[in-house]
């Protein structure tokens, strides 16, 4: 998920869900041959793989942000050169320790990936800009050393406003990366100030028109539904945006997610629900209009320019996931495991480093969650999906959905021919009733 992470499943081969510590190597990494014995799956393939990694810092923690972030506190000390029972608030980022870590939990995870290329990488966070071009170079070499990247492979930054300075964007483009992502929300001094950005909107106007001398392709991020925000100020947030010609654009509507700030103390004035579909019709128009095409319920983009990397999260492929907190899904012949690290990054930095257990938890999807796992991402996809990709990808018969089917069907959700099914007007803006009906019973 995002960008980010899927929700880890729960489900395992054995009575506690968990798969047992005599499975498991150095790095709480389950034994190759458990993994490879019969089980009750059977894939044909393996899909594609991707590599996240999760960089966990922020200069702040934003009010509505559930992601595994931590605030960066230069005035706090330093626990690599003090108590290393500090918090996590610190003088200096431990860039090079971090780095260090994310390269032996990679190397410690080779055996589960064996053979297999890297189709995208994407690094998440957390504020990966915060970071240096050069540990950031130093990085990506680690990973070409270790996995075959194949040629063209998409590797996308993260980046805030907030950390931007003159050329520092071409030199992440120098290290490596291929596309950036900016995180701007809005452009709009007092919705930044609502949300809690550290950023300003001439910070915001800077970042953009760096990013798009840089890179060909770049991603802007905007929210809608802010509080206190009026269909007139959205439409000046997406003229701004637009103006700097993204070729990606990535627009979510404000939540109020458990575990955040806003969830607590919920902000004032938010606009009514019919004002928010509102707002995302206008959204849509102007992005057609400047040759964006939806091709996902939050996502924009000019022909060739999607995000291959969550492209691959939504079409059900696999992912290994390293960092503070970072989830993994991994496919074998005969089974569908998940993974998760550890999420304080001390923590995940002290045990990736001794060979003890970066992966706080491995567990195994059963035959149950897999049709809701799998909808749950293909029904965002606008243009839908080939039925026979759900055969491949979860290595079970159609049969398992098909009730399900029908009834999305009948219900005006869903249509589809003898094998194909996309989402209609109604599916797209009632998703999680859509997506519901494949809840296991």
């Amino acid at each position: 998920m995002p960008a980010r992470e899927i929700p880890i499943a729960s489900i395992t081969p054995d009575a506690s869900g968990v798969i047992g510590e005599q499975d498991k190597g150095t790095h709480s990494n389950p034994d190759i041959q458990h993994l490879m014995r019969a089980g009750t799956l059977n894939l044909t393939s393996l899909p594609p793989l991707s590599l996240y990694i999760h960089l966990p810092w922020c200069l702040k923690k934003c009010p509505y942000c559930d992601f595994n972030s931590h605030a960066f506190n230069p005035e706090a000390p330093n626990p690599e050169t003090s108590n290393p029972n500090t918090p996590i608030a610190q003088s200096e980022l431990p860039e090079a320790r971090y780095i260090d870590a994310l390269i032996n939990d990679l190397e410690a995870s080779l055996p589960l990936i064996w053979g297999r290329s890297i189709h995208t990488v994407f690094m998440g966070g957390g504020t990966p800009s915060l970071f240096s071009p050069k540990s950031i170079e130093r990085l990506i070499s680690g990973i070409r050393s270790r996995l075959v990247l194949l040629p063209g492979c998409e590797i996308t930054l993260e980046a805030n406003p907030g950390t931007f300075e003159r050329d520092r964007f071409k030199a992440f483009k120098d290290a490596g990366v291929t596309r950036l992502s900016l995180g701007v929300q809005s452009f709009n001094d007092d919705a930044l100030k609502a949300l809690g950005r550290v950023h300003d909107s001439e910070q915001a106007k800077a970042a953009a028109t760096e990013a798009s001398q840089v890179f060909e392709t770049f991603n802007l991020d905007l929210m809608y539904a802010l509080p206190n925000q009026s269909l007139e100020d959205l439409t000046i947030d997406l003229k701004t945006a637009l103006s700097f010609n993204p070729s990606h654009l990535s627009i979510y509507h404000l939540t109020l997610e458990p575990n955040t700030l806003f969830a607590k103390y919920p902000p004032k004035d938010l606009p009514s629900e019919d004002t928010a579909y509102e707002m995302l019709d206008v959204i849509t128009d102007f992005a057609k209009a400047s040759g964006l095409q939806r091709y996902e319920v939050s996502a924009f983009a000019k022909p060739g320019h999607r995000c291959q990397h969550n492209l691959n999260y939504w079409q059900f492929g696999d992912y290994l996931g390293i960092g503070a907190g970072a989830h993994s899904k991994l496919s074998f012949a005969h089974r569908i495991i998940r993974q998760i690290r550890h999420r304080e990054p001390l923590l995940y930095m002290d045990k990736a480093l001794s060979n003890a257990a970066a992966v706080a938890k491995t567990e195994e999807v059963s035959r149950k969650e897999l049709p809701f796992e799998f909808m749950l991402n293909l029904t965002r996809l606008k243009e839908g999906f080939n039925l026979d990709l759900f055969m491949e990808r979860t290595g079970m018969p159609l049969s398992a959905v098909q009730v399900a089917l029908e009834e999305a069907v009948s219900k005006g959700l869903l249509e589809r021919d003898m094998m194909h099914v996309s989402p209609t007007v109604k599916g797209f803006d009632f998703l999680s009733d859509l997506q519901s009906l494949f809840l296991p019973g």
